[in-house]
């Protein structure tokens, strides 16, 4: 039969059909030859004069005509011919819509195997996978992917454009030139009669495109392969990309590819699941995931294995597995609603904030992330809002973070990455996060008091120098100690303050010199009767070995001429240090540690005893060693049982006192929240206490330390924690702070709470590294619920950085020196303030008292007479406070100590702490505090002179008061 048609696409490929047509130069050609199995659209019969062409082979025969070809066929039936895809399960064929410069669909994406694979299930489940709803592939061999239609839309001339067979199925169209077949994720199909071949006209011998799905040989997958490893089976044959990959681990596509192949590059990975897919793909993992089922038909999984066609790999979304003992399926992934710890609540899916963070820490957690692992840590902080974004990063802020980044609510389904931890969750996602917050108890409360209540600072005075260490003297004047040297040009390097000539500029100062410069140098008060103070440690050369001595004499409103003695030939420490630590122990003897030789220098990581012992004592330790620079300036403190508590960097431990050994090794002290290696000694300068001791003295000592700061990044810790250092299985207790510090000073009040200030927000110690000064105190409270004790008190206007202090006065106030920051911005800080504390606020009168005998044995009974205002002896307390030096956040010799008393009228008779342990031999401040306002203080010595200090140093140059 020969049949004249019109050519509108009229063939696609193929053998039983055939035609020639003529088309010479008006586009036409004798002698082209077109081939294929169906007719394409728009085809239709002509007028058989139509063909008139004369054949270039034989002229006696007619080859078609201008846009007519002459049409044969063979009789054979045709196979189905190509068709606009109706869509993988789930899409739906919206229609051919157009494209152009601004694409339809903004995102190109590969699929396997590239172009030249192309399908449009390929397409689809790659535009699935990736979270888009829209897919459309175009020219044969391009995918492309979004979540709304940005352009164009319907072609106005129906699927007639969309003409263009996939490179990867030539049975289905790929778009076209400019056209785009679209598919839609869930969406009604289009209504179209341009899917399928045209329907021949009745009457014509040509038959329609068959329907009939091609049937093979192949085996189907069960039982397909050979050779699997013991234990390995079928499995099935599973529906894929309903939810995402059913198995997690997608192998390189392989033109080998097969069952047995693909189970081998599992096993070698260390899998238990490996599914194989489109005859070319392989995927590993442990589980089946995202909800996987079974497909309606084993015969689903019909693609033969590209490296053995006697085996079927999968199909179009559908995924043969074989798995090594019976396989788990796991629900498609979503955030974690249940088993959360503590009382977490999941709270929806946010944005990110672009430009500025939602939550200010974050952790990256690689390989375990997960809402409880994420959580655990921030409500560990104190942060009571939270969550998980792109799988593997935590984050941990507070709720009004949202309101400030300007993040919005979003679908849960946008969140869509699983968890790092754990694949059955989800984690946040591109620019999202899983976030969670806290419903139950508050996780701190801080208090934030108004007026009186707050305290409040005030200008005390004009300084003569930028101290770097202060010190109360038992003469009740202030000792200021600075640079010599690196200092002013004028400077002498020491200065005495005396309060009481205020209104007398030319006695308010007294100059005072030392010979080598005590820049970061360590001082307390010695155990002496007459409570001298010692200076050890320097800034270089042989100041570094400086041993330094003052005899506070005089009194308020009496003139003081003693002045530093010193002379390093005769009276120096055994090594260099700076920036090292001193402390009095229980037997009197000074104790000096860390430090490094001289600026910069290599770490000095031993401790030594003053005076020198016969022959010499130099301990060097390991922990010192490895922890340098990180732990200058360490935390020390003499406990209850006679050992020594030492905090360096981020750990602590005990040292026995004869030859200190190590006792116990404490658990490292907890850092930031989102740095666990953040430490609290110079120069990541934190500060430190020990917290009130009450007779009878049977509870373990709590030691205090706030602030700190991390390597690297510099971020300033929030937080303080505490340990009772003595008790079975020491732990630390973190209470969060209203506000991050770095070089903070902390000052014991006679009333039993700590008084936290200065120091910066960002940073660590050091000329030019910290910004964002601190200008709010804090005040602790121990006696307080943890993480209730904080209130935020009054602000000041001076910022108190680098080289800053604080100390307690005789009259209850604090003092407020120093900032040497030399950063550009903040001065060099002369003005000397006080904060007020609110118990000087009340307007009520201090109570007061009289004392004859300031020199107290242990235990020994000591009357004073009392005068109380407000309350009786029933609200009355005894506080004795250890004489302060202050310097780079650590108040060495610093101890709150509430002795027991009896009182008859006003008469009361004070008991002595007990022995040389609860209360090193020292001075201390002796207050008496009325329903919590303290009285003026004086100083008493407790414990005598046991190492015979008072007879050193006993060289012609240094004057000795004796024992």
């Amino acid at each position: 039969m020969e049949l004249f048609w019109k050519r509108t696409r009229l063939f696609t490929n193929g053998k039983p059909w055939s035609s020639r047509r003529a088309t010479p130069a008006n586009g036409n050609s004798q002698d082209a030859i077109h081939c294929g199995n169906s007719l394409g659209g728009g085809s239709a019969v002509a007028t058989s004069t139509d063909c008139n062409m004369a054949c270039s082979g034989n002229s006696t025969e007619a080859c078609g005509g201008p846009n007519r070809l002459t049409l044969f066929q063979n009789g054979a039936t045709a196979p189905a011919g190509p068709v606009q895809d109706p869509g993988p399960p789930g899409w739906s064929l919206l229609g051919c819509y157009t494209d152009g410069g601004t694409r339809t669909l903004p995102v190109g994406m590969s699929t396997p195997g590239g172009s030249g694979s192309l399908t449009v299930a390929l397409c689809t489940t790659a535009c699935k996978n990736s979270g888009y709803t829209y897919a459309g592939v175009e020219y044969a061999g391009e995918c492309y992917c979004g979540n709304a239609i940005a352009n164009g839309g319907p072609a106005p001339d129906g699927f007639s454009g969309c003409n263009m067979l996939c490179n990867g199925n030539s049975s289905e169209y790929c778009g076209g030139p400019n056209r785009l077949d679209m598919y839609k994720l869930g969406a009604a199909a289009a209504s179209s009669t341009a899917t399928s071949a045209p329907t021949v006209p009745p009457g014509n011998p040509v038959p329609p495109a068959s329907t009939t799905t091609a049937t093979g040989t192949v085996a189907t997958g069960k039982g397909s392969a050979t050779g699997l490893p013991t234990g390995w089976s079928y499995q099935g044959c599973y529906v894929d990309g309903t939810n995402g990959r059913i198995v997690a681990n997608q192998e390189p596509d392989s033109q080998t590819n097969t069952i047995e192949a693909c189970v081998s590059t599992c096993v070698g990975l260390g899998y238990t699941v490996s599914g194989v897919e489109y005859g070319v793909q392989c995927f590993c993992g442990n589980y089946i995931v995202n909800g996987g089922t079974l497909a309606p038909a084993d015969t689903d999984c019909n693609v033969a294995c590209a490296g053995n066609s006697k085996e079927m790999c999968g199909g179009g979304n559908r995924m043969s597995i074989y798995s090594n003992g019976p396989v788990q399926v796991q629900q498609p992934p979503g955030p974690q609603k249940t088993g959360l710890p503590g009382s977490w609540t999941y709270s929806g899916c946010i944005t990110e904030n672009s430009t500025q963070r939602v939550f200010k820490y974050q952790i990256i957690n690689t390989n375990n992330n997960t809402a409880t692992n994420c959580l655990t840590q921030c409500s560990n902080f104190g942060f009571g809002a939270g969550g998980m974004e792109y799988g593997d990063e935590c984050y941990c802020g507070d709720s009004r973070d949202l309101i400030a980044a300007g993040s919005t609510v979003q679908p849960d389904a946008s969140c869509n990455v699983p968890c790092s931890g754990n694949s059955a969750y989800l984690c946040g996602g591109g620019s999202l996060i899983s976030y969670y917050t806290w419903t139950g108890a508050n996780l701190q409360t801080w208090n934030y008091p108004t007026g009186n209540a707050a305290g409040q600072y005030e200008q005390l005075v004009g300084g003569v120098c930028i101290p770097l260490l202060t010190t109360s003297s038992v003469n009740g004047k202030y000792t200021f100690v600075e640079k010599f040297g690196t200092g002013e040009a004028n400077s002498t390097g020491a200065y005495e303050l005396d309060l009481s000539e205020i209104n007398n500029p030319a006695a308010l100062w007294r100059p005072m010199h030392v010979k080598t410069d005590v820049f970061c140098s360590a001082s307390i008060t010695m155990p002496d009767k007459v409570g001298r103070q010692i200076n050890i440690g320097g800034w270089s050369g042989e100041s570094t070995f400086g041993v330094r001595l003052y005899w506070p004499d005089g009194s308020p409103g009496q003139p003081s001429v003693n002045d530093w003695q010193e002379n390093y030939q005769e009276v120096s420490l055994q090594t260099g240090r700076w920036y090292p630590s001193a402390m009095v122990m229980s037997n009197g003897s000074i104790l000096v540690m860390g430090g490094e030789n001289g600026s910069n220098g290599p770490p000095v990581p031993s401790l030594e005893i003053i005076p020198k012992p016969p022959g010499g004592f130099l301990q060097t330790f390991d922990w010192l060693q490895r922890t340098d620079p990180n732990n200058l300036y360490p935390f020390l403190a003499v406990l209850p049982s006679g050992n020594i508590f030492v905090g360096y960097y981020n750990e602590a431990r005990l040292l026995e006192p004869v030859n200190f050994n190590t006792v116990t090794q404490l658990p490292n002290i907890p850092g930031s929240v989102n740095d666990f290696l953040a430490g609290r000694n110079y120069p990541l300068e934190g500060t430190a206490v020990i917290m009130p001791q009450y007779a009878p003295y049977t509870a373990p000592v709590t030691i205090l330390i706030c602030g700190g700061s991390t390597t690297g990044a510099a971020t300033a810790i929030d937080n303080c924690v505490s340990t009772q250092p003595e008790v079975a299985n020491p732990v630390w207790t973190l209470e969060r702070m209203p506000s991050q510090r770095v070089m903070p000073c902390i000052t014991a009040l006679p009333d039993g709470t700590y008084l936290i200030l200065n120091g910066a927000t960002h940073g660590v110690a050091g000329f030019g590294l910290a910004d964002g000064p601190n200008l709010n105190a804090i005040l602790y409270n121990p006696a307080a619920p943890v993480n209730q004790r904080m209130s935020v008190m009054a602000n000041t206007t001076v910022a108190r950085l680098y080289h800053s202090e604080a100390i307690l006065m005789t009259d209850g106030r604090v003092m407020v020196s120093g900032s040497d920051p030399q950063d550009g911005v903040h001065p060099e800080e002369y003005r000397v303030e006080v904060f007020i504390p609110p118990y000087r606020m009340s307007g009520l009168t201090p109570p007061a008292y009289t004392i004859v005998n300031t020199d107290w044995a242990y235990g020994q009974s000591v009357q004073i007479t009392v005068t109380l205002h407000q309350g009786t002896s029933a609200t009355m307390k005894v506080a004795l406070m250890g004489a302060v030096s202050s310097t780079h956040g650590n108040s060495m010799g610093q101890r709150t100590i509430f002795p027991a008393f009896t009182c008859a009228g006003t008469t009361c008779t004070v008991t002595a702490p007990p022995n040389n342990k609860v209360c090193p031999p020292g001075w201390f401040q002796l207050f008496v505090v009325d329903n919590g306002n303290p009285s003026n203080a004086q100083y008493v010595r407790i414990g005598g002179d046991p190492a015979g200090l008072g007879n050193w140093p006993n060289f012609p140059d240094f004057t000795i008061p004796g024992v």
